[in-house]
């Protein structure tokens, strides 16, 4: 599936006042992997939303193009958006804790994905479901479809999400800062799943974080934001011949056990890096 999208701008109107949280965005995706690394407020998860219309009614939305495959996103009715959210796109978002439904087990909420696109008799949902959790790497599939939300780790809750995420077998996964409620040890089998399964099923990934070597490790291209624009796109592999000073500060201020700093620097912000990218 191919993503485009051009000159994107999200604005919030509040007391009067309206703010432009997202300005003039562009980017463009295939069968590969993006990161799109930021601060937070950066207008990451913003311009996703924007790409699945999901965001409030008191957004204003406007774009010269927002393309997703043959589907026209800005004209979109919300009947045919229902058609791509799942289906065609996958969506991770960052904390089982808050994303999984409370009152229902896993299974249930893992087959009603499928179900709603793919239909089936209830033993069918039931071996779908079973499959991907153990393609998801869960041990006791049966065990999890049976649990409720409350009654498994973080990282197994994380791991369910995926495996809902996938059954409608999208071409485009969408991963929310989908480690950020893990440690270290479960982030990197999380991240090494999500990568396996990218490649197994051939679907393009937008993976989004703060966390710059994660995605210069997993992704093949990253766009770096700042106040709602891209400062800078290149290569993962290149992401440390960045060139830009936002980019720098970023990199500079990371911690590091090779090279140990007794003080990191504070980032300092230039007000032209704005004015530089709205010409």
């Amino acid at each position: 599936m191919q993503v485009d999208i051009q000159n994107l701008r999200i604005a919030f109107e509040s007391n009067g006042k309206r703010f432009e949280a997202v300005r003039g965005i562009s980017m463009s995706l295939g069968r590969e992997k993006l990161g799109i690394v930021g601060e937070s407020g950066s207008g990451k998860s913003l311009t996703a939303r924007a790409l699945m219309k999901l965001l409030p009614n008191t957004a204003h939305v406007t774009a010269d193009r927002m393309q997703l495959g043959d589907i026209n996103i800005l004209t979109a009715r919300e009947k045919d958006m229902r058609k791509v959210r799942g289906k065609r796109v996958g969506f991770i978002l960052q904390d089982p804790k808050y994303s999984l439904n409370p009152v229902k087990t896993i299974g249930a909420q893992i087959g009603e994905g499928w179900r709603e696109h793919k239909g089936g008799s209830r033993k069918e949902v039931r071996e779908a479901v079973l499959d991907l959790l153990e393609q998801v790497k869960i041990r006791d599939p049966k065990k999890v479809f049976d649990s409720y939300p409350h009654e498994i780790s973080g990282g197994m809750g994380q791991r369910a999400m995926i495996a809902m995420m996938l059954a409608p077998d999208p071409e485009l996964l969408i991963a929310d800062e989908p480690t950020s409620a893990l440690d270290a040890t479960v982030q990197a089998e999380i991240l090494k799943l999500i990568d396996d399964l990218v490649e197994s099923r051939g679907m393009g990934l937008i993976l989004i974080s703060h966390d710059l070597p994660l995605v210069s490790h997993f992704c093949d291209r990253v766009s770096v934001m700042y106040m709602g624009q891209v400062m800078e796109e290149m290569r993962a592999s290149e992401l440390l011949k960045a060139k830009h000073p936002y980019t720098r500060g970023l990199l500079n201020g990371m911690p590091s056990l090779l090279h140990p700093k007794r003080r990191l620097p504070i980032l300092e912000r230039d007000d032209d890096w704005l004015k530089e990218k709205a010409k």
